[in-house]
């Protein structure tokens, strides 16, 4: 089964990565704070009290048996930038702006947020290397999936087939209108692809983040990919999905780390 429970905190893990690596996408499920961003919520911008974010943090981590201390994370804003975790984040630093993580040190422990967005979870197993990244709309015109690729062939020698992707849970097609600006984007950048981008019904369209993602990380060389097909607008129960609860709602986390 891909769900795995932890003194009641629940969490997501793919089954295509080995036990070479320690990973989860954590529900909400299992934490201190208070409706809205009820109960594992561990986004420290949405308005929970801090000590309840902190809170939940200390039981993700403990979930997985690693450290919290072990923590590299950012800041992050919708783009397709690299930053390179060759050491646990200094906690009274602030974080870098990014959306992907890159490490290859066994001692850091990859951590990011999201509600609706797509986590993309990389292991390279030949190159002991494993990546985080984070796509939302924006992040995926802007090519988060080929560069995070490309990020760990350059810096660590990693082929993208020997490169294995998880594509976490995320709001799915079903949910996610766009615009029309937006709509133009995706069939310019995907041309013959678009069609399997961006769904049209009833003059509205949708964009399929999951098989956008797919489609360049296929492109990019990688062959090992695995979809976890949970829309985070539809199982509220288990996510959180900014869309869906209009805002007004938490962030779920993801955690990576070389076992």
């Amino acid at each position: 089964m891909p769900f795995h429970e932890h003194n009641q905190l629940r969490y997501y893990s793919f089954d295509i990565f080995s036990n070479a690596v320690t990973q989860a996408v954590f529900t909400r499920r299992g934490g201190v704070s208070p409706a809205p961003w009820h109960s594992l919520n561990l986004g420290g911008s949405v308005g929970d009290d801090p000590a309840h974010v902190v809170e939940n943090r200390m039981r993700s981590f403990d979930a997985l048996g690693r450290a919290p201390a072990s923590i590299h994370d950012v800041w992050l804003v919708h783009s397709a930038d690299i930053v390179y975790a060759d050491a646990p984040r200094t906690l009274d630093h602030p974080s870098q702006r990014a959306d992907i993580i890159l490490t290859d040190n066994p001692e850091v422990s990859l951590f990011m947020r999201f509600a609706d967005c797509v986590p993309l979870l990389f292991h390279d197993s030949k190159r002991h290397v494993i990546g985080l990244a984070h796509a939302g709309w924006l992040g995926t015109l802007k090519g988060v999936a080929k560069n995070t690729i490309e990020g760990m062939h350059s810096r660590y020698g990693c082929k993208p087939e020997n490169i294995i992707v998880g594509i976490g849970p995320s709001i799915g097609v079903d949910h996610y209108e766009v615009r029309e600006d937006v709509t133009l984007q995706f069939r310019e950048k995907y041309g013959k692809d678009a069609e399997r981008v961006i769904q049209t019904r009833d003059g509205k369209s949708y964009l399929d983040l999951w098989a956008a993602n797919e489609i360049q990380l296929r492109n990019a060389g990688v062959e090992q990919i695995q979809v976890s097909g949970l829309c985070t607008a539809c199982q509220l129960d288990d996510w959180f999905s900014h869309r869906a609860e209009k805002g007004k709602t938490g962030r779920f986390g993801a955690l990576m780390a070389l076992a």
